[in-house]
């Protein structure tokens, strides 16, 4: 029964993450967990740390089967060749991702007291597994526990001051007070203090983001007349070099819908747009001259390939590419982050040998850039190019600053993310990568212009307000202004040392309550 519970109060907390976003659902579902824990006491401790991991290893994988199951869609794309692997990631990868929160119980558990101290124990070596889950092994934080206040716009305000993690710290101490109230150790009278200031925090986290969106102004960078195109293009389609006209014909006759693209200062296109390299196609090229008005410049997703020196095939890379009205490719933005076995394969010569090959079917693999650049745009503000999944990953948004403070690069106006999410075609996927993308706006304090094949496309202003959106399905472009960027944010200077300070807090706090109740 207790390994039923912790597997269904997992996956009942999938429901806190977009397209449903019901985050009360974790003040019934982390107290499960936390009781779960409680149940070990008096059981040896090479037994009570056993029994804790299987505990928070099965909530962890019901939490990641019901939010990631999507993932699975990705394989029927080209189901000849991948379905067989479906069940790897639909099982494997959850199985893989809640070894953290097994191990995150673990450490609590090391630090468990029976009172309401077991509430900040839990949430401090949680958060620390979830930003453990979002670096190690390349990284996977998706549907970190802090995007679950992240989905209401007003606690999303503290992500500028404490960043994904200081939500995830938050959201777990707060959402699991209530067990606290069912306790056997200490005194009936402080049981109700951590749900007393839980209800308290989240108050003045509801009220301080409300007082932020209601007083800070946005204005928008002037002569500036962006406009998104969604394709929403089959995916089995996108990659086939003999569809490329039919691409190429989607892909005009979209943008230049709603009157043509006069006053339109700036056209995006999504990632990967075309199925060949765009040196290798000088037809498309000359298409794209032709559509284009004086002045306007393209920005799009293609692939880019570079010679190397001593070697038969050339590196490919997943790029962002500039094109301005006169056929010129004025700039380039290569991936840093690559997606493992969508990109690349781990020991790829070793794998392909065997016969694998990664889902974008890319002999050898893309190359990965190897430092984040900004992007200059003709009549824009400089931007952060993040392509795909890049945006999920809050510490890896701004190139890294040179040494020489007089050399580093200026402050960016905006986060450009081009995404394909039509690999995952109409499912809970899609929704969650942009509440993502969204919240590194308000961590940053800068505009985002997201354009994706099937959508979620949208203009966000610094604040995650959407300007204007796409939704999920939908073929179409809109046109909108650039949102300018607001004063760097607290996270955005001293983030990282804000958040991990208010974690290593957390920690003291729990370790002096456990040898308190040692020596008690």
């Amino acid at each position: 029964m207790r390994a039923l519970a912790a597997l269904v109060a997992g996956g009942l907390s999938a429901l806190a993450m977009p397209p449903f976003s019901l985050w009360p659902v974790l003040a019934l579902t982390l107290p499960v967990l936390v009781f779960l824990i409680d149940a070990t006491a008096g059981l040896p401790l090479r037994r009570a740390l056993t029994a804790t991991f299987l505990a928070g290893w099965l909530f962890g994988l019901g939490y990641f089967v019901a939010g990631l199951w999507w993932i699975g869609e990705a394989f029927l794309v080209q189901a000849d060749a991948f379905l067989w692997l479906m069940p790897f990631a639909v099982l494997g990868l959850p199985a893989y991702l809640a070894l953290y929160t097994g191990f995150g119980c673990v450490l609590a558990r090391i630090l468990w007291t029976g009172g309401p101290g077991r509430i900040l124990a839990f949430a401090a070596a949680l958060t620390l597994a979830e930003t453990a889950r979002g670096t190690w092994l390349t990284g996977f934080p998706w549907n970190d526990f802090g995007y679950a206040l992240a989905t209401d716009l007003r606690f999303a305000q503290a992500a500028s001051v404490v960043g994904l993690t200081g939500l995830c710290l938050a959201t777990l101490a707060c959402l699991a007070s209530p067990a606290a109230l069912f306790s056997s150790a200490g005194s009936p009278r402080t049981r109700p203090l951590p749900l007393a200031l839980a209800v308290l925090l989240l108050v003045a986290l509801w009220a301080g983001g409300q007082w932020r969106l209601a007083t800070t102004e946005v204005a928008t960078v002037p002569d500036v007349r962006l406009r998104l195109m969604q394709p929403d293009l089959p995916q089995d389609q996108k990659f086939r070099y003999d569809a490329r006209r039919t691409v190429m014909d989607l892909y005009l006759a979209t943008s230049e819908s709603q009157g043509g693209l006069k006053g339109v200062t700036h056209l995006f296109w999504p990632e990967s747009a075309f199925p060949f390299f765009l040196e290798r196609e000088p037809e498309a090229l000359a298409r794209i001259v032709a559509m284009l008005p004086p002045g306007t410049v393209l920005v799009t997703g293609a692939a880019r390939y570079q010679a190397v020196p001593g070697r038969d095939r050339p590196d490919v890379f997943n790029s962002v590419r500039v094109i301005d009205s006169n056929g010129t490719i004025r700039g380039n933005a290569d991936k840093v982050h690559l997606v493992p076995f969508g990109e690349y394969l781990p020991f790829q010569e070793t794998l392909e040998a065997v016969g694998l090959e990664a889902l974008t079917r890319v002999r050898g693999g893309f190359a990965a850039a190897p430092a984040r650049s900004l992007l200059a745009i003709p009549g824009l503000p400089e931007a952060v190019p993040l392509i795909c999944y890049e945006a999920i990953f809050p510490t890896e948004v701004m190139p890294t600053p040179t040494e020489d403070a007089a050399a580093a690069e200026p402050r960016p106006g905006f986060l450009l993310n081009l995404s394909n999410d039509a690999w995952f075609g109409l499912t809970p996927g899609p929704y969650q990568h942009f509440e993502q993308s969204r919240l590194r706006a308000i961590e940053q304090g800068l505009p985002l212009v997201r354009v994706t094949n099937n959508g979620i496309s949208a203009v966000v202003d610094p604040l995650g307000r959407i300007s204007a959106i796409l939704p999920l399905g939908v073929r179409g472009v809109l046109d909108d202004s650039l949102p300018q960027a607001l004063a760097a944010t607290a996270y955005a200077t001293h983030g990282r040392v804000i958040s991990w300070l208010l974690l290593l807090g957390c920690f003291c706090g729990a370790l002096m309550l456990r040898l308190r109740a040692i020596h008690a």
